[in-house]
């Protein structure tokens, strides 16, 4: 009689092998999650629960003791304000010429700074260091340096023969000199994301231009300026959502004045919340939130796109 050998039982599964090796394998495809936790925990709570918050304290009349629900009303009232047109225009051009010249500024000295200079790990310190520098710091200093009688940039003017205007309290001069001495801060960071893109590129390639008789003008128009989109790109998102955001500096150096000819929608918002309607500022908050969304992502599709074909 032929003895059979006895399979697996019905239901008692896959070997025990087979199972140790599944486990090890869901641990291991694992593994790499875990490590994202304290990270997706520090932005659920710093960012997604604070985000949430403002949503729904937009729709209330707040103080830090009580709350009433009042719905849309705070963000009627505020869309009301008879100044929020012009810190909108205000916002869109403080936006637009910071990171504009940024973006030029910061290419310039990206490629004045990996050329072969004798000074140029100094230089690169010296361009940096307005980074570094407090916002408050800058436009208090500044402050001091654009009045009309006793500040140094119309003293300097005055040596050539030059009457210089009141920088900070002509409503035509006003915004402009903000967003200049904002440029001055910030073109640091943009020249050092410029730096990086520029030593990226592949030295053969300005090699090429060379052994084809290229001039300088040649290899920055064929080589460095398509090669170094990423690093435009990058300049370009920072600057702009920086510039649409920026309330410090313009507070700080002319507090949205004179009158709301220098007022953005960050120093509405601010005025509102120092004059005690915290609901009201919210609501402010969450349409600048709406506003600076709306208008970047279709610069970072479009940018983005861009980036793709070259």
């Amino acid at each position: 009689m032929t003895q059979q050998h006895a399979g697996p039982r019905a239901g008692s599964g896959a070997p025990p092998g087979h199972r140790h090796a599944r486990s090890s394998a869901r641990r291991r495809s694992a593994y790499p999650y875990a490590l994202y936790a304290p990270a997706a925990l520090v932005y659920v709570v710093i960012f997604l629960v604070p985000t949430a918050m403002a949503f729904y304290f937009a729709l209330t009349r707040w103080t830090l003791f009580d709350s009433e629900f009042v719905g849309l009303q705070n963000f009627r009232d505020f869309l009301a304000e008879q100044n929020l047109r012009i810190g909108f225009q205000n916002t869109i051009f403080y936006a637009v010429l910071t990171s504009g010249l940024k973006v030029v500024l910061g290419l310039l000295l990206g490629v004045l700074l990996t050329s072969k200079l004798r000074l140029r790990g100094f230089l690169r310190s010296v361009v940096f260091f307005p980074v570094l520098v407090s916002t408050v710091a800058v436009g208090i200093t500044f402050s001091a340096l654009l009045r009309p009688d006793t500040g140094l940039v119309n003293k300097a003017l005055a040596l050539v023969g030059v009457s210089g205007p009141d920088w900070l309290g002509d409503a035509g001069t006003a915004l402009l000199s903000v967003a200049l001495v904002d440029v001055w801060k910030g073109v640091g960071l943009a020249t050092v994301i410029y730096i990086a893109g520029i030593m990226s590129i592949p030295t053969e390639f300005y090699q090429a231009v060379a052994v084809d008789g290229g001039s300088a003008w040649h290899r920055f128009r064929h080589i460095t300026l398509p090669l170094s989109w990423p690093a435009t790109y990058s300049v370009i998102i920072l600057s702009f959502i920086g510039g649409l955001r920026s309330f410090d500096l313009i507070w700080t150096m002319t507090r949205g004045g004179p009158g709301f000819t220098s007022d953005t929608i960050a120093s509405i918002i601010y005025k509102q919340y120092q004059a005690g309607f915290f609901g009201l500022s919210t609501a402010g908050n969450v349409l600048l939130f709406v506003v600076v969304t709306a208008l970047v992502l279709p610069l970072n599709y479009f940018l983005g796109k861009r980036q793709v074909a070259a």
